[in-house]
């Protein structure tokens, strides 16, 4: 399968306006911005043939352009990165088989994420839909519960069925522990990571947002809302934390993440 990256990023963030560019420093000390660390996540996914910033922000733009990425201008009316990376491949005419969107506030993606729902596509030709889940060690649970304790929207946790198919995605801690902390955790990260069918993208930027989906601002709901299912693919961190930018606080954490990777000017 012919599979692209496009990695959707917009300027004006209601919780962190100008989020792209923030500095990230890196265990060298050098510093780039987030738009940057997470080109290069993309960059070290195998069997990929494109990569692509999309933007509707000339500042966002410009920065992704000096360091070499390719860019491509979208409408200022994307009201996520799932009708940006749809407007983006409509605008260029781009051929695929597979459109992998890699969030421009997630930095800390391993390659085998993507890897992974690419092998998951592959391997089963009617999903339209894929996205990975992890679960929680009881770090990543702490700092969920932590931020829903301080009043913050944290990362996102999913519930699915036995065949993988999503049953919920939510920005509240599902599913419901009572307060215990079973081993194994019940809880699943949902990575911000889709890779679609270029039918099912096209046909998601053609439907209005439903309640849940305004409700919780969780993109992938509106295919659920539509009768589309999305298959969740549970991956392994290896070692490696995954966190993504989502509040002024999550900069710190990132750098310690960052930290512990080894990593090349």
């Amino acid at each position: 399968m012919k599979t692209v990256i496009i990695i959707p990023a917009r300027y004006a963030s209601s919780r962190y306006p100008g989020k792209p560019l923030v500095g990230l420093r890196g265990p060298d000390g050098v510093t780039k911005p987030l738009i940057r660390r997470s080109w290069e996540a993309a960059m070290e996914v195998r069997g990929v043939a494109e990569v692509h910033v999309a933007t509707d922000d000339d500042r966002i733009a410009a920065a992704a352009r000096s360091f070499g990425a390719s860019v491509i201008m979208t409408g200022t009316d994307c009201e996520n990165g799932t009708v940006r990376c749809a407007d983006a491949m409509a605008r260029t005419g781009i051929a695929a088989d597979l459109v992998v969107n890699l969030q421009g506030d997630a930095p800390l993606t391993p390659p085998w994420f993507v890897e992974a729902l690419i092998g998951a596509m592959a391997a089963d030709p009617g999903a339209e839909i894929a996205t990975p889940v992890i679960r929680c060690d009881a770090e990543t649970l702490a700092h969920f519960l932590a931020d829903r304790r301080a009043g913050r929207v944290g990362g996102t946790t999913a519930v699915f069925g036995r065949d993988g198919r999503a049953l919920y995605f939510s920005k509240e801690v599902i599913p419901y522990t009572g307060g215990a902390v079973p081993d194994p955790i019940p809880v699943f990260h949902h990575v911000g990571l889709y890779a679609y069918r270029p039918a099912a993208l096209a046909a998601y930027a053609g439907w209005p947002a439903g309640p849940l989906e305004a409700l919780e601002g969780l993109e992938q709901l509106r295919f659920l809302e539509n009768g589309r299912p999305v298959l969740c693919v549970p991956v392994e961190g290896r070692g490696r934390v995954f966190w993504e930018l989502n509040n002024p606080v999550d900069v710190e954490r990132i750098e310690t993440a960052l930290a512990q990777m080894k990593e090349t000017p």
